[in-house]
């Protein structure tokens, strides 16, 4: 394997070109249709300009093994998701390099519930791409797939969307609310602004064209939406709202045109959907979520679970306990009663229902409860981490533990969060505390740790 070709639980992302090639793209999508038992297959993409050749090199190499694919074209993340369940297909394949600069693609496999592959299911295919030949059975020539197309995915998914008995769409309407928009020339120009619409916005909006063409950096962090914030600010917006190319992830720009990072759009999700009303609820997070959204779920009555980092992880957390809401501090808004998955159009839509509810305006939600200071760091990973976390859970032995995903230590108003990257060979150290200062003297007691083991 190359430096860049990267292998995941739930799929592999490479450099276009270089070593993510169409041939690499059909032996893994063969793989996966080897996994599936050679059943139907839900196809869609982002708006990557190798996303058309790729999706017809995974068409290939799914039809070689038998599989029958339903090509739902270029569509979010969370659409293909939705179509799995809708069409009861074996599985999907999602072509998208989600957040990652535009020379990157990759294909992301769904199993029929709808959620990524798990461990032991997305290792099972991988042995299948990384293994000769022969492990992998092809169709003769009365054997090969066919190919469908479903138009109508995003209808659908929307449709479902604004039906939720959590969402009131009148009220929401009534408000005519001013918003401004950013997709970054992703799949979200094909779906966002149709929601907006519906739920009677005024949209102003940049980046609309799904060409693949990013003109930033497309992960929607602050320091990425500025553009945005000058258009918050020219149009008098109430709020601003941008969203990765695959639109799992929403992150949110206040009135003023201040982004206020991408921890706000769960916690606000959880405010809309439990209100008062949360006594006895679950919300579930990842362990490297913001305090945020602990403090959103306290002031609404619910507890919070928190699971290993990854999608898939948050989602069978979630179905475990029965949660009312999850997600990730990144923006990804997951609300059981539409799917297990990230959401942005959905967590758009929870934005406005709490702007609906609360009667204030987005920087006015964020003053109104504890603010925090993230830090983030990286270090090589070094032979062995055990020593690593025997030394900081001995430096801080007034911390509570948990040891799902690396080591996470965690104090009533901060924490920090210790953990192997699962797609490089570094360790990732994530702080959050009331201040700059203090997250990153966690940060640098851990880097310490580091560099000695």
């Amino acid at each position: 394997m190359s430096d860049t070709l990267m292998v995941g639980v739930a799929g592999v992302r490479g450099l276009v070109g270089t070593d993510l090639t169409p041939e690499v793209v059909a032996r893994w999508a063969a793989a996966f249709g080897t996994w599936a038992k050679s059943g139907t297959i839900v196809l869609g993409r982002d708006a990557r300009t190798s996303g058309p050749m790729f999706a017809r090199a995974a068409t290939a190499g799914l039809m070689s093994v038998g599989c029958d694919v339903i090509d739902v074209g270029l569509v979010t993340t969370p659409t293909v998701q939705l179509a799995v369940e809708y069409h009861r297909a074996a599985g999907g394949i999602i072509l998208t390099a989600s957040h990652n600069p535009i020379e990157w693609n990759a294909l992301k496999f769904v199993g029929p519930d709808g959620i990524y592959l798990g461990v032991d299911a997305g290792g099972r295919v991988a042995a299948l791409a990384q293994a000769k030949d022969g492990n992998i059975g092809r169709a003769g020539y009365d054997g090969v797939g066919d190919v469908t197309s479903d138009p109508d995915s995003i209808a659908r998914h929307l449709d479902a969307l604004l039906q939720l008995r959590a969402l009131d769409v009148k009220a929401i309407r009534r408000r005519r609310f001013r918003v401004a928009l950013d997709t970054v020339r992703g799949a979200g120009g094909i779906v966002m602004p149709e929601l907006l619409e519906r739920l009677g916005c005024r949209v102003a909006a940049i980046n609309l064209e799904p060409d693949g063409h990013f003109p930033r950096p497309p992960e929607p962090l602050p320091e990425h939406l500025n553009a945005l914030g000058a258009l918050v600010r020219r149009h008098k917006a109430d709020v601003g709202i941008a969203v990765d190319p695959d639109v799992d992830r929403l992150a949110l720009v206040d009135e003023r045109g201040k982004a206020i990072g991408e921890d706000y759009t769960l916690a606000f999700a959880v405010r809309a959907v439990l209100g008062k009303k949360g006594k006895g609820k679950t919300v579930v997070c990842n362990l490297s979520t913001s305090l945020v959204v602990e403090d959103a779920a306290r002031e609404c009555g619910a507890t919070v679970v928190r699971s290993p980092v990854g999608e898939a992880h948050v989602a069978r957390t979630i179905i475990a306990h029965k949660a009312a809401i999850g997600g990730e501090g990144n923006g990804g808004v997951m609300y059981p009663p539409l799917h297990v998955g990230r959401d942005a159009p959905l967590a758009a839509a929870f934005v406005l229902a709490l702007l609906t509810r609360e009667r204030r305006s987005v920087s006015e939600l964020v003053a109104s409860a504890p603010r925090y200071a993230i830090v983030k760091d990286k270090v090589s990973r070094g032979p062995r981490l055990e020593p690593v976390y025997e030394g900081l859970r001995r430096a801080f032995a007034e911390a509570a533990v948990d040891t799902q995903d690396g080591l996470r230590l965690a104090w009533p108003d901060r924490w920090l969060h210790v953990r192997p990257s699962n797609t490089e060979p570094i360790i990732r150290l994530i702080a959050e505390a009331p201040t700059v200062a203090d997250a990153q003297r966690l940060i640098d007691e851990g880097r310490r740790l580091c560099a000695g083991s």
